[in-house]
C-alpha cells in the first residue's frame, strides 16, 4: 500500500470498524504519539478503542495530502467528547514506516459551525481535490514564502505578492474572508492582548494545489500550535483553513507537541 492507503485503512480500522487486531496489524508498537493527552506507544491507543465505540465516535475526511512518508488528513470527528467537545476539526499528520504507521501529531478544535464565524463559512467546506501536482514544489516555495515573509514577519508589506487580491476564502471561525478581513482580525487580535506570532515551523507538507504548515508560537501569552492548510491557484494563495490548540505544559509522553 502507498502511505495515504495505510493511513485511510488505518484510521478505518481505529475510528469506524474499532478493531484493535486489524489496527494493531497497521501501528509500530513503538508508535510515536504527539498528542498531548495519549500515551506512546501503539497499545494505549489500541487500549482506548473500546470506550471510543461506546461513545459513538465518527470521523469524516474532507482532505488528504501526503509528501514522501508524510500524510495529513483535514477530519472533522463528532461524538468527540473523548476528544474534548462534541464536534472536533483536526489535522491528522502520520508519518509512514516499513507499510506501518511509525508517529503522530495532531491539533484539535472545536467546531464552530458557520452561522457563528466571521466568514460564514465552516472551518472544513470549500475545495478538497488535489491538482496541478506539477506545481508542488512551486507552491511549497510560495507558503514557506509567506510563512517567512509574512507570518515571521521579515517583509510583512509582500502580504500581496503571496496571498490574492481578488479571492481569499477563509475557514478560521474568527476571521472575515479577503485581505480585508485577515488585517481586521489581526488587529482585533491585537487590540485584545492575543497578537497571534509564530516562532518555528516544525513541518511543511505539500501535494499540488495544497500545502499544509505545522507551526508553533504564542496567542497573547500561550504556548500555542498553528496547524495551517493552504490552497494555492495562479501563484497565489486564494483558500485557507487551520486549527489552533494551546499546548499543554505537561503531556502523557516525553515527545512534545512535535
Amino acid at each position: 500500500m502507498t502511505p495515504t492507503e495505510t493511513v485511510l485503512a488505518a484510521l478505518t480500522a481505529l475510528f469506524v470498524d474499532f478493531d484493535p487486531d486489524a489496527a494493531g496489524q497497521l501501528l509500530k508498537e513503538d508508535y510515536i504519539q504527539h498528542n498531548p493527552t495519549v500515551p506512546t506507544g501503539a497499545a494505549p491507543i489500541l487500549g482506548f478503542l473500546p470506550a471510543l465505540k461506546e461513545s459513538g465516535l465518527s470521523p469524516t475526511v474532507h482532505r488528504v495530502i501526503s509528501e514522501g512518508d508524510l500524510v495529513v488528513l483535514h477530519v472533522t470527528y463528532d461524538n468527540a467528547q473523548a476528544f474534548g467537545a462534541e464536534t472536533q476539526v483536526a489535522f491528522d499528520v502520520f508519518r509512514v514506516e516499513d507499510g506501518k504507521l511509525a508517529e503522530h501529531w495532531d491539533n484539535l478544535q472545536t467546531a464552530v459551525p458557520a452561522d457563528q464565524t466571521a466568514s460564514g463559512n465552516t472551518m472544513t467546506d470549500g475545495v478538497t481535490e488535489v491538482t496541478d501536482k506539477e506545481k508542488t514544489a512551486e507552491n511549497k516555495a510560495l507558503v514557506e514564502g509567506f510563512l517567512a515573509d509574512v507570518l515571521y514577519g521579515a517583509a510583512p508589506e509582500k502580504i500581496t505578492d503571496y496571498i490574492s487580491t481578488e479571492t481569499y476564502i477563509q475557514h478560521n471561525p474568527m476571521v472575515g474572508n479577503g485581505l480585508e478581513g485577515l488585517g481586521a482580525a489581526l488587529q482585533a487580535m491585537a487590540e485584545s492582548g492575543n497578537a497571534m506570532k509564530y516562532e518555528e515551523t516544525h513541518m511543511v507538507v505539500a501535494d499540488g494545489n495544497f500545502v499544509f504548515t505545522a507551526s508553533e508560537g504564542k496567542l497573547g501569552t500561550q504556548d500555542t500550535a498553528f496547524f495551517d492548510l493552504f490552497r494555492v491557484d495562479g501563484g497565489k494563495i486564494v483558500e485557507h483553513w487551520d486549527t489552533i490548540s494551546e499546548i499543554p505544559a505537561e503531556m502523557a509522553h516525553e515527545n512534545g507537541k512535535f
